[in-house]
């Protein structure tokens, strides 16, 4: 089993930047890739980005595409979300996730969630 723990949500104005992490702790290595996904209020859960343990290859949903930016450090067992140029309708909760492939984690075949972290886009 892997478990995921977000942090870094909060408050930023439009324009703005926040760091997301996740923490993956457990078997890790048991999953191939990692991913964002987001679901803002009465809307579905959505795809934001993803990219694998090794790194070589991301995917990103056109919405955040040039502003967002997905790393992760093998080290740390941490996959980091940056998010540059804010705008309201980011505002959501952003759950980390993991998956056996990068195609799967795109396409929502997820086999662990985090607990979600809060970002609030508004001035």
């Amino acid at each position: 089993q892997v478990q995921l723990v977000e942090s870094g949500g909060g408050l930023v104005q439009p324009g703005g930047s926040l760091r997301l992490s996740c923490a993956a702790s457990g078997s890790v290595f048991s999953i191939a890739a990692m991913g964002w996904y987001r679901q803002a209020p009465g809307k579905e859960r959505e795809f934001v980005a993803a990219i694998t343990w090794a790194g070589a290859v991301a995917y990103y949903a056109d919405s955040v595409k040039g502003r967002f930016t997905i790393s992760r450090d093998n080290a740390k067992r941490t996959v980091n979300l940056q998010m540059n140029s804010l705008k309201p309708e980011d505002t959501a909760v952003y759950y980390c996730a993991g998956g056996d492939t990068l195609v799967e984690v795109r396409n929502g075949r997820l086999r662990s969630w985090g607990q979600g972290t809060q970002v609030t886009v508004s001035s």
